[in-house]
């Protein structure tokens, strides 16, 4: 039997499968995920420190906040802390920039959509990803800090994903940064007044699992002394 090619797997519907056809699809896909994955950690294979940077692919270079991303990734690329984005414009256009226009460490993990992500060209290497699910876990390996700026509906599902594993232990403890005060400070009102207080869906101590700041060189700091992580 010819292995379909994935975009076959994606785009098609079948009907009407007999159980061997159905598990042989079945084996094909997971085959393809467990080959994204494989792909992923060993591109990820070897780096000692780095930070990720989350936030919106909606930003030009003349917005506040690709600016602060810059410069942010700039400082500490001199520190020999590696960049990761998922490779594409706006924020992650402005953290892999201010890393390599440092001479540091840029990596990009991107993702094929509909409309084509373009990957940005301040990249020392990338990698391409069909699952988005994928690319959210090789995002939130092992890194030494996680910095969010504000973006949309992708943003704010890895900021709750990985809070989330912080707060059930499923990682240790790790440094959440988001970068954006009046802008995420009206989240962290709702959180505080709605979650917290009226409808006790988290903890008080859950407050504490991430940091709202503008202060870079705090940043910086927090990001330098950061514990390295294990990679197992």
């Amino acid at each position: 039997m010819k292995k379909p090619k994935f975009t076959e797997l994606v785009h098609t519907t079948p009907v009407a499968l007999s159980k061997e056809e159905f598990g042989k699809l079945i084996d094909t896909r997971v085959e393809h995920i467990s080959e994204e994955f494989s792909r992923g950690f060993e591109f990820l294979r070897g780096l000692e420190r780095t930070v990720t940077f989350f936030g919106s692919a909606r930003f030009t270079e003349d917005n506040d906040h690709y600016k602060t991303a810059r410069e942010l990734a700039h400082r500490l690329s001199e520190y020999g802390i590696g960049v990761v984005t998922g490779g594409g414009p706006g924020i992650m256009e402005a953290a892999n920039r201010g890393a390599y226009e440092s001479k540091g460490y840029s990596l990009g993990l991107n993702i094929k959509l509909p409309t084509e992500q373009k990957i940005n060209p301040y990249l020392n290497e990338s990698t391409t990803f069909q699952h988005f699910f994928v690319r959210k876990v090789l995002l939130a390996y092992a890194a030494e800090a996680y910095l969010f700026f504000p973006g949309g509906f992708g943003t704010l599902d890895e900021l709750f994903e990985i809070i989330t594993l912080v707060q059930t232990k499923k990682i240790e403890p790790v440094p959440i940064i988001l970068v954006g005060k009046t802008f995420w400070r009206k989240m962290q009102n709702f959180i505080k007044k709605e979650l917290c207080e009226k409808h006790h869906t988290i903890s008080k101590e859950d407050l504490s699992l991430y940091l709202i700041t503008d202060d870079l060189d705090a940043i910086v700091d927090i990001v330098r002394h950061a514990p390295i992580r294990s990679q197992g």
